[in-house]
C-alpha cells in the first residue's frame, strides 16, 4: 500500500503486478498540473456541450479550430513536420467529415434569427471527442517520455495521427452540418 493518503483507497491488487500500479502512480506524479487543469475544463467544457444552447454564427467555428489546432500540434510534436503523418491525420480527418456529414450529426439543429444563431442539441458527442484528443495527446506523451520504442515505428505515428485527425474532423463535420441549417432547403427554396 502507498503512503499517499490520496490513493489509500485504491486497491493495488486490482493490476496485474504491484509494479503496475507504482508505475501508474509515478506517471501521474510526474503529470504537470497544468495538465489534470486543462482535464477538468474539458470535462466542463463538455459537459455544456451536453445542454441544448443557443450559439452565434460566428462562435460555431471556435470549438472545432481550437480541437484542430490541438491535434496538428499533437501529430507535430510527437513526429515531427513529416509528410506521412501529416497525411495520416488529413485522411483521418477527411474520413471523419465524410462520415459526419453523411450521417448528418447533429441532428435537429435549428436555424434563428435569420441565419445569425443557431439552437443545438445536447450532446455528449463532444465531450467524448476533447477526451478522444487528450487521451490521446496523454498516452503519446507517456510513451514519448518513457522512451518506448514503438515510438520510432512507422505504424505508430499512422495509428496515432490517423486517431489525432479523426477527432478534429468529427469537430468540423459537426460545425458544418450546424451551418448547413441556415441554407434553405429545395422545398424552401422560390
Amino acid at each position: 500500500m502507498s503512503n499517499s493518503p490520496f490513493i489509500a483507497w485504491i486497491d493495488p491488487d486490482l493490476f496485474v503486478h504491484q509494479e503496475d500500479f507504482g508505475l501508474l502512480l509515478e506517471i501521474f506524479k510526474r503529470t504537470p498540473p497544468w495538465v489534470f487543469a486543462l482535464f477538468l475544463g474539458l470535462l466542463a467544457l463538455g459537459y455544456l456541450q451536453s445542454r441544448t444552447r443557443t450559439v452565434k454564427r460566428g462562435q460555431v467555428a471556435i470549438l472545432p479550430v481550437v480541437m484542430t489546432v490541438l491535434s496538428v500540434v499533437g501529430v507535430t510534436s510527437a513526429f515531427g513536420v513529416n509528410p506521412l503523418p501529416l497525411v495520416a491525420w488529413a485522411l483521418g480527418s477527411t474520413a471523419a467529415v465524410g462520415m459526419g456529414l453523411a450521417l448528418g450529426q447533429p441532428k435537429g439543429v435549428r436555424c434563428i434569427n435569420d441565419g445569425q444563431s443557431f439552437v443545438v442539441p445536447g450532446s455528449w458527442v463532444p465531450l467524448a471527442l476533447m477526451m478522444g484528443i487528450f487521451v490521446t495527446k496523454y498516452a503519446v506523451g507517456v510513451i514519448t517520455g518513457m522512451k518506448l520504442p514503438v515510438v520510432q515505428t512507422t505504424a505508430f505515428a499512422v495509428g496515432v495521427s490517423l486517431a489525432y485527425g479523426f477527432f478534429s474532423g468529427a469537430f468540423v463535420s459537426r460545425t458544418l452540418v450546424v451551418l448547413r441549417s441556415a441554407q434553405p432547403t429545395a422545398t424552401e427554396r422560390p
